[in-house]
């Protein structure tokens, strides 16, 4: 902060508000870097050698921000067409992508193998017979494919990003024998390659014990594999680590639960008399997550009696649910902070509410705010990069915040601003 303005990468958000306008995502480039370098070194130092490491695509994907990342030594996942295409058009070698989905179309299979992946990863029985079928009319052989098992063990914050339990689309279930058939039809495929089996258990997972009990049972699944004759290479070990949203939280540090994940990878292979498999990890929002800002004009500024006789000043901004539904999606918790000036009020109980036509369109639940914050303030509203600009819509019509990327180069637009003219443009009447 100078003289209360808020700086990013050396800017000051008043100045970078003035030429790009807000709402904005503000992307810390330098920031982004380090943490993608961050999981790449703490992984191979744990583990001795190289792990491949995913950038997820569906956090937030652009082409600039998939070649800074690539250029960090990191692969992409993609889980649609649209993630693929745009991987392929930032120039990321088809070995170092992967295509997950639960329900891949034909034409994304042919893109896939067409560009060479480096993964396909199956998630159901009759996707084998689909991706078969595929490379058979694309005459292509040796499509390398993962199998996603489903453990059991799943983890996260909310119930809908916990995506290991049975009860749930992704995956082939481990309990039940699903995933062992998916081995042995794989097996029989003649077109597909096995590069080896995929477990994820959750996002925002702030903790390392599950990654650890997985492992074990995916490593479990693979020595059974290999005892049968089918070669298992490499473990996918997922991701979902957490990252700090709130004043005295911290993010899932990548060097503890590598070590830890490490450990425990060493100590199963040598309990069931296997080798170490190749290991890969898909560290998910923490990369590009606390990467990025969200920069609002606040506008009306409403006091509230509640229902207890208190007092909580609505904060109204000009966004909302349309750039981060994540507060209504997943009751997720964020905070907010004056960013163009110091308060000159003691703070007050405050939410920060969009301006949608919605009782729920809620951007930061609970915060302490100046009292006197008034319309024309700059509110910042930090770790928006995950899942931000990639769920947003435009709901009401209100067109999408533009992606700001500060520190490669001048500031600039990495993705351009909606205007209403583009929302018209779909509007064939």
């Amino acid at each position: 902060m100078r003289a209360g303005v808020l700086e990013l990468a050396g800017y000051s958000v008043t100045d970078l508000t003035e030429t790009f306008a807000t709402p904005s995502f503000l992307l810390d480039v330098a920031d982004l870097r380090a943490r993608a370098a961050r999981f790449r070194d703490a992984f191979a130092a744990a583990f001795g050698r190289p792990v491949a490491v995913y950038y997820a695509s569906k956090a937030f994907s652009s082409t600039a921000v998939l070649r800074w990342v690539h250029a960090e030594g990191l692969r992409v996942d993609c889980a649609t067409g649209g993630e693929l295409a745009t991987a392929l058009a930032a120039g990321i070698p088809g070995e170092d992508i992967g295509l997950h989905g639960n329900n891949k179309s034909a034409g994304e299979i042919a893109t896939a193998i067409g560009a060479g992946v480096g993964r396909i990863v199956i998630d159901s029985l009759p996707e084998i017979e689909l991706v078969a079928r595929v490379a058979a009319d694309l005459r292509a052989s040796d499509v390398p494919v993962m199998v996603r098992v489903t453990t059991g063990i799943h983890a996260g914050g909310h119930e809908f990003i916990a995506t290991a339990h049975e009860d749930q689309k992704f995956g082939l279930s481990l309990a039940t024998g699903a995933a062992r058939a998916a081995l042995d039809a794989i097996a029989a495929s003649p077109g597909l390659r096995l590069v080896g089996l995929h477990s994820h258990i959750g996002s925002q997972i702030m903790g390392s014990g599950g990654f650890a009990e997985a492992a074990r049972a995916v490593l479990g699944l693979r020595a059974e594999a290999e005892a049968a004759g089918i070669e298992v290479p490499e473990i996918d070990l997922g991701g979902g680590y957490g990252i700090a949203y709130l004043p005295g939280e911290a993010d899932l540090d990548p060097a503890v639960v590598a070590a830890d994940l490490a450990g425990a990878v060493r100590a199963e292979c040598a309990a069931l008399g296997a080798s170490v498999p190749e290991i890969s990890i898909e560290p998910g929002r923490s990369i590009v997550g606390p990467a990025m800002v969200t920069v609002y004009t606040v506008g009306t500024v409403k006091p509230v009696t509640t229902e207890d006789g208190s007092q909580r000043l609505y904060v109204s901004v000009d966004g909302g649910m349309s750039d981060n539904i994540r507060t209504i999606l997943y009751d997720a918790s964020y905070t907010a902070m004056l960013a163009n000036r110091v308060g000159g009020a003691e703070t007050v109980r405050a939410r920060v509410v969009g301006k949608h036509c919605e009782s729920g369109d809620i951007v930061v639940e609970e915060v302490q705010l100046p009292a006197d914050i008034r319309a024309g303030d700059l509110l910042a509203v930090p770790a928006t990069g995950a899942y931000g600009r990639s769920l947003a819509s435009n709901y009401n019509l209100v067109p999408r915040p533009g992606v700001v990327a500060l520190g490669d180069g001048e500031p600039r637009e990495i993705v351009r601003r909606e205007t209403v003219a583009d929302l018209l443009a779909l509007d064939l009447g």
